[in-house]
C-alpha cells in the first residue's frame, strides 16, 4: 500500500491520459488469464492424479468381493537309498515329481464388512473430488490476483513516470526563476529533492512490475500481454445471508467434509462386522505326476468354510474404537468447516464493502486534489504560492491517485473473493472456454476393478498412457 501510495502522482489531465493510453482492441482479458491458469496449472494436474489414486481405492475394495484364483506349481527330485528293518534288501529312491494346483476362494457372507469398505471408498472419492474443486478455485483466484496485480503495477509505473516528467519540468522552472532572482536556492533544492524521491519511487514501482510479471508467468504460463481492466464485476448475491446459504449448500470444503463423515461412519460399521463370522466357498484342483513312472494323482475339492476370530489380543476392538474416534473427529471437522465457510462469506462481503468505500473516497480525493494542484500551480505562477506549496500539492495528488488505483484493483479482487467463499469460482461457473476435466470418466473405467487383460482393462491402459503423455 505504501509503495502504491507513493506511485501515483502527476498533473490532472496529463496523468489521466498517460494511464489510459495502453488500452487496445487486442488487449488480453481476465478470462484469457483464467483459461491460461486452468490449462497450465501443475497443481491441478497433481490433484487430478491424487483423485485417480482415490478411484483405485474403490477398485481395490471391489476386488475383495470377487473370487480369488491362485495357481502354484512345483518340480521336485527325490533321491536316496532305503533299507527296511525286516529285510536286508536295499531300495534306491530316485523320483522326479511335478505338481500343479489351482485354488479358488469366494467370500459368500461377511456381514457386509467388505461392501461397507467399498461404500467408504466411494465416499472418499467424492470428498477428493470436492478437494479438487477447491484447488481449482485457489488456482483461478490466484490468477485473478496475478492479473489485477499486473494491471495495478502497470498503472503505478505510468503514474510514477509521469510524476518524474512533471517534477523535471518543475525543477527546470525553479532553476529558471532562480536565475532571474524570483526564488531562492532553497526552492531549487526542494525541487531537486522531490525529483530524487520520485525517481526512487519509479525504480521501486518498476521492480514491483517485474515481480508482478514473474507471478503472472508462473500462474498463467506465459508472459503478460497488453492487459485490460475488467469492464464489470462478477454477479454476486444481493445479501450476505443469501451468499451464506449458497455456500453451505455447495462450497467444496463443506461438501468434502460431509463425505468424509459418511466414509468414517461406514468404516465404523465395517470394523463391527469384522468381529463376526465369515463364510467362504473354496475349491481346489491338483495334478501330481511322477515323471519317472506312470504314477499320478489327480483330484479336487469344493467346500464351504466358516470362521471367526475369537481373540486377537484386543486388536479388533481397538480398531473399532479407533474408527469411532475418527468418525467423531470428522464430525467435529464438519462443524468447524461449516462455521469457517460462513465466516469467510461474511468476511468477503465486509472486505468488498470496505474497498468500495475506499474507492469512492479516493475518487473524491483525486477530484479535490486535482483542483487544488491546478489552483496552487496558477497561484505560484503569480507569486502568491511557494515552490514548496506546489510540490506538496503534487504529492497529495500522487497519493490520491495511487490510492485510487489500489482501491480499484482491490474491489475486483474482493468481488472474486466472494465467489471463492461461496464455492462459485470454477471453470464451469465462469463458463470458461476450456476442455473441462471430467472426474467421472476415469472412475467409471476402474470402479468395477477390471482385470489387466480384459477389454476394459486394455482401454484403461490406453487412457493411462494418454495421461502420462500429456
Amino acid at each position: 500500500m505504501r509503495l502504491l501510495a507513493k506511485t501515483c502522482t502527476l498533473g490532472a489531465v496529463a496523468l489521466g491520459l498517460a494511464v489510459m493510453s495502453p488500452r487496445a482492441s487486442t488487449a488480453e482479458t481476465l478470462a484469457d488469464a483464467l483459461v491460461g491458469a486452468y490449462t497450465h496449472s501443475g497443481l491441478l494436474d497433481q490433484n487430478r492424479a491424487l483423485l485417480r489414486a482415490a478411484d483405485e481405492d474403490v477398485a481395490s475394495a471391489v476386488a475383495t468381493l470377487k473370487p480369488v484364483l491362485r495357481w502354484s506349481t512345483s518340480l521336485s527330485q527325490t533321491f536316496g537309498r532305503v533299507r527296511t528293518g525286516s529285510s536286508s534288501l536295499i531300495i534306491d529312491n530316485d523320483d522326479l515329481t511335478a505338481a500343479v494346483s489351482l485354488a479358488a476362494e469366494l467370500v459368500l457372507y461377511d456381514f457386509g464388512s467388505r461392501q461397507l469398505r467399498v461404500d467408504a471408498a466411494k465416499e472418499t472419492v467424492l470428498a477428493t473430488r470436492e478437494a479438487l474443486v477447491d484447488i481449482e478455485q485457489q488456482v483461478l483466484f490466484r490468477a485473478v490476483r496475478a492479473y489485477m496485480g499486473m494491471v495495478e503495477a502497470n498503472e503505478v509505473v505510468a503514474l510514477r513516470q509521469n510524476n518524474v516528467r512533471l517534477l523535471t519540468q518543475e525543477l527546470r522552472a525553479a532553476q529558471d526563476r532562480f536565475e532571474v532572482g524570483e526564488v531562492t536556492r532553497t526552492d531549487v533544492a526542494l525541487a531537486q529533492a522531490q525529483l530524487a524521491q520520485a525517481r526512487s519511487g519509479l525504480a521501486a514501482a518498476q521492480g514491483a512490475l517485474v515481480s508482478a510479471v514473474e507471478e503472472y508467468r508462473n500462474v498463467v504460463g506465459r508472459k503478460p500481454g497488453n492487459l485490460r481492466q475488467p469492464s464489470s464485476l462478477p454477479k454476486l448475491e444481493s445479501s450476505v445471508e443469501k451468499a451464506k446459504a449458497i455456500a453451505v449448500r455447495r462450497h467444496p470444503s463443506l461438501l468434502g467434509a460431509q463425505h468424509q463423515v459418511a466414509a468414517a461412519d461406514l468404516l465404523v460399521r465395517a470394523t463391527e462386522a469384522d468381529m463376526k463370522p465369515q463364510f467362504s466357498l473354496t475349491g481346489r484342483l491338483s495334478v501330481t505326476e511322477n515323471l519317472g513312472t506312470s504314477e499320478f494323482n489327480r483330484g479336487g475339492s469344493v467346500g464351504i468354510e466358516a470362521g471367526q476370530t475369537i481373540y486377537q489380543g484386543g486388536a479388533l476392538s481397538a480398531t473399532n474404537r479407533q474408527a469411532k474416534a475418527r468418525a467423531d473427529a470428522q464430525r467435529g471437522n464438519l462443524h468447524v468447516v461449516r462455521h469457517d465457510v460462513q465466516q469467510n462469506v461474511g468476511d468477503a462481503y465486509a472486505q468488498l464493502a470496505t474497498v468500495q468505500a475506499q474507492l469512492a473516497a479516493s475518487e473524491r480525493q483525486v477530484r479535490a486534489a486535482s483542483i487544488a494542484f491546478r489552483g496552487i500551480r496558477e497561484e505560484a505562477a503569480l507569486g502568491s504560492r511557494t515552490t514548496l506549496d506546489v510540490l506538496d500539492a503534487e504529492q497529495s495528488l500522487l497519493d490520491a491517485r495511487s490510492l485510487q488505483v489500489s482501491a480499484r484493483v482491490s474491489v475486483y479482487v474482493a468481488a472474486y473473493g466472494i465467489l471463492v467463499s461461496t464455492g462459485r469460482l470454477t471453470a464451469k461457473d465462469l463458463r470458461l472456454p476450456v476442455q473441462m476435466y471430467d472426474p467421472v470418466e476415469y472412475y467409471n473405467l476402474v470402479k468395477d476393478s477390471p482385470a489387466k487383460r480384459s477389454k476394459q482393462g486394455q482401454k484403461l491402459d490406453r487412457v493411462l498412457r494418454a495421461l502420462q503423455k500429456d
